[in-house]
C-alpha cells in the first residue's frame, strides 16, 4: 500500500495516514508535504525564505489533501519553515476519522473549532465542541473526530514537535 501510495497510484484514506504517521514518528503534515517545500511557495523561491523574508502565500497555492473516504478536508495553512503546523480542516457531515494512540506520542496538538460542531473523543470521554471551543490533547489515546450534524465542522489543528528524550 505504501509503495502504491508513493507512485501515486492510490490515495490513502485519514485512516491510513494516521497509522502511517504513528509508525514513522512523523505528523500527518509532514506525511503529506511535497518533498523539497521547506520554505519555498509560489511567491517566494527557496533563496528568499531561506533569507528569513517574510512569506506571502496566496489561498489558491495552500495545498489541500480530501480523504477519499469521508471527504475529510486538510488544507496545509503554515509552510514547513514554520516552527508549528497549522492545518485548516473542514469535516463533513455525518464524517468520521479515528486515529490510533500511536499518532500522538510525538507531538503536542490543539484543537481550534472555527464553525460548526464537533465530537472529539478522547479515549473513552467524548467532547462537544462548538466554535470559538479549543481542545489541547494530553496524553496519547486513540482519538476520533466526528461531525454528526448536516452542516460542514471547520476546524484548526496546531501541532509541534514534542521533545524527544
Amino acid at each position: 500500500m505504501i509503495s502504491k501510495i508513493e507512485r501515486g497510484e492510490s490515495s490513502p484514506t485519514a485512516v491510513v495516514l494516521g497509522k502511517l504517521s504513528a509508525a514513522l514518528e512523523l505528523s500527518v503534515s509532514e506525511l503529506l508535504a511535497p518533498p523539497g517545500t521547506a520554505g519555498a511557495t509560489a511567491e517566494t523561491p527557496p533563496d528568499r525564505a531561506a533569507s528569513g523574508a517574510g512569506v506571502v502565500r496566496r489561498a489558491a497555492d495552500i495545498p489541500e489533501w480530501r480523504d477519499p473516504g469521508t471527504g475529510y478536508l486538510r488544507r496545509q495553512v503554515s509552510t514547513p519553515r514554520f516552527p508549528v503546523a497549522v492545518t485548516e480542516v473542514t469535516l463533513p457531515p455525518g464524517a468520521t476519522v479515528p486515529y490510533p494512540s500511536g499518532a500522538y506520542a510525538f507531538i503536542a496538538q490543539l484543537v481550534w473549532v472555527l464553525s460548526g460542531r464537533l465530537i472529539l473523543t478522547d479515549g473513552p470521554t467524548a467532547h462537544v465542541l462548538t466554535p470559538g471551543d479549543t481542545f489541547e490533547l494530553g496524553e496519547p489515546r486513540p482519538r476520533e473526530f466526528r461531525n454528526e450534524t448536516a452542516e460542514d465542522c471547520r476546524y484548526l489543528v496546531v501541532v509541534t514537535r514534542k521533545a524527544t528524550p
